[in-house]
C-alpha cells in the first residue's frame, strides 16, 4: 500500500484534515476525540507523498511534548508496518523522525519569541495551542510556507479564537469522543457520564469554555440552511464608510434558527446593495427587515423591486431582540465567518464594580443587529418548537 492509496482507509477527523482546502486548519475537540493522534497520523502520510519536507510539532514544552505528542507519535510508527518502511527509528536526543525521502519530522518547544524565529519548515503543528503564547505561534506560522494544523481541549477562549477562527484561510473543526472510533465502550461511557454541565460541555462535546458575560452561548456550524425550511428572512444593517453592509439569510426550521452570511463589506450603495441581492437570487417573494434609521435607503430597495420593512426599535428595543434570539438555538453556516467572529465577542457590559449589567457592548454587533431586526419583525411572535439544548458542532 503506498502512501497515497493507504489514507482512503483512515477515520473521519483524519480525512477532514487532510481534504481541508484551507492554510490552517484549527482542531478544537473534547477529552479522546482523536484530534492529536489524527493530525500525527497525517503528518506521517504527508511525509511520506513529498520529498524533503520540513514538519515541526510544537509543544508547550519538552516534558509536555514527551509525555504527550511525541509519545503519541512513537506509537503510531511502532503500530504501522507501512510507517516502520518508510521511517528510521526516531532520534531519542532530538526527537525527529527520519523518512526515507529525507523527509522529517521534528518535534521541538520555544522558550519565546525570539526563540521561535530560528529555523523554517513546510508544515507547522502546534499541539495543546492553549499552552503556547500568540507571538511564539506568529512567528512559527510566518515562518511556514505550506500547512498550519492547531489542536487544544477548549477550556477557555485564547488567542485562537480572538485571532484565527473566522478569518478566511482558517477551517475550525470541533470534534468530540464519538467521532473516535478506536475507543472502547467503556471509554465512551465514562465521558458521558461527566456529571458537571461545564465539563461536560467541554470535555464531552468539545465546546468552548464559557466566557463571563458572553450573550450568545447556543450555537453551533453547520454546512448549509434548510432549504425546505418554512419561514425565511434576510435581516439588513446599512453601513458604509466605517461600519459594514451586513446582510444575513435568516430560516426558522424545527424551532431553531440557520443564518447565512450574504455580505458584510463596506462602501456600499443602494445600486450595491441590490446588485448582492440579485446575485444571490432575493427576489419580491423574500421579507427583508433593514434597519430603521435609513428610511431612504429602505425606500430606494422598495423601488428597485425588493420586499423590505424597517425593524421596530423602540425602548430596549436592543435587549428585547437579544432576549427573543436567546430563544433559540443558532446554527451558523461555517463561511459565516463574520457571524462566527461577532458571536464569539459580544459581551454584557459591566459595572464600575465589575458586576455584569444586562445591556450589551455596542461592539461586534453589525451582522448580529441585521438577524436581531428579524428577531424584532418577525420572531417575537412566532411560536418556538421544542427547548433549546447544548450541543456540539458535529465534525461532519
Amino acid at each position: 500500500m503506498d502512501a497515497n492509496r493507504q489514507k482512503l482507509s483512515k477515520p473521519p477527523l483524519f480525512i477532514k484534515n487532510y481534504t481541508s482546502p484551507k492554510r490552517v486548519v484549527v482542531n478544537q475537540g473534547g477529552t479522546s476525540s482523536g484530534k492529536t493522534y489524527a493530525i500525527l497520523d497525517l503528518l506521517f502520510t504527508l511525509s511520506m507523498q513529498q520529498p524533503n519536507l520540513v514538519t515541526t510539532v510544537v509543544g508547550q514544552d519538552i516534558p509536555n511534548l514527551r509525555s504527550g505528542a511525541y509519545r503519541d507519535a512513537k506509537n503510531i510508527w511502532m503500530g504501522s508496518r507501512l510507517y516502520h518502511q518508510w521511517f528510521a527509528r526516531p532520534n531519542e536526543s532530538d526527537r525527529i523522525f527520519t523518512c526515507r525521502n529525507g523527509s522529517i519530522i521534528e518535534f521541538k518547544s520555544y522558550t519565546d519569541e525570539q526563540d521561535a524565529r530560528s529555523g523554517k519548515r513546510d508544515i507547522l503543528f502546534v499541539n495543546e495551542a492553549n499552552g503556547i503564547g500568540y507571538d511564539i505561534y506568529w512567528q512559527l506560522a510566518i515562518r511556514t510556507r505550506h500547512r498550519v494544523f492547531i489542536d487544544y481541549n477548549p477550556t477557555h477562549r485564547f488567542w485562537v479564537h480572538d485571532k484565527l477562527i473566522g478569518n478566511p484561510d482558517v477551517e475550525l473543526i470541533i470534534s468530540d469522543h464519538r467521532h473516535n472510533p478506536f475507543l472502547s465502550d467503556d471509554e465512551h461511557r465514562r465521558i458521558e457520564s461527566i456529571a458537571d454541565d461545564e465539563l461536560f460541555r467541554i470535555y464531552a462535546r468539545g465546546l468552548t469554555g464559557r466566557v463571563e458575560g458572553l450573550i450568545f452561548s447556543q450555537w453551533q456550524l453547520v454546512d448549509a440552511v434548510p432549504h425546505d425550511a418554512k419561514h425565511r428572512w434576510l435581516g439588513v444593517d446599512f453601513g458604509f464608510t466605517n461600519d459594514p453592509t451586513a446582510i444575513v439569510d435568516i430560516r426558522l426550521s424545527g424551532g431553531e434558527l440557520f443564518l447565512d452570511e450574504i455580505c458584510y463589506r463596506q462602501g456600499l450603495t443602494n445600486p450595491d446593495i441590490a446588485s448582492v441581492l440579485r446575485e444571490n437570487d432575493i427576489t419580491a417573494d423574500v421579507n427583508i427587515v433593514a434597519d430603521s434609521a435609513e428610511p431612504k435607503s429602505i425606500a430606494e430597495l422598495r423601488n428597485m423591486g425588493f420586499r423590505v420593512e424597517a425593524a421596530h426599535k423602540g425602548p430596549d428595543s436592543v435587549k428585547n431582540g437579544i432576549d427573543i434570539l436567546r430563544r433559540y438555538r443558532l446554527n451558523i453556516t461555517r463561511r459565516s465567518e463574520n457571524i462566527c467572529r461577532e458571536v464569539l465577542a459580544y459581551k454584557w457590559k459591566k459595572s464600575r464594580e465589575g458586576h455584569t449589567i444586562n445591556e450589551p457592548v455596542d461592539a461586534n454587533n453589525h451582522a448580529l443587529d441585521a438577524i436581531r431586526y428579524v428577531a424584532l419583525n418577525k420572531l417575537g411572535q412566532a411560536k418556538r418548537i421544542g427547548k433549546p439544548k447544548v450541543r456540539t458542532t458535529r465534525m461532519e
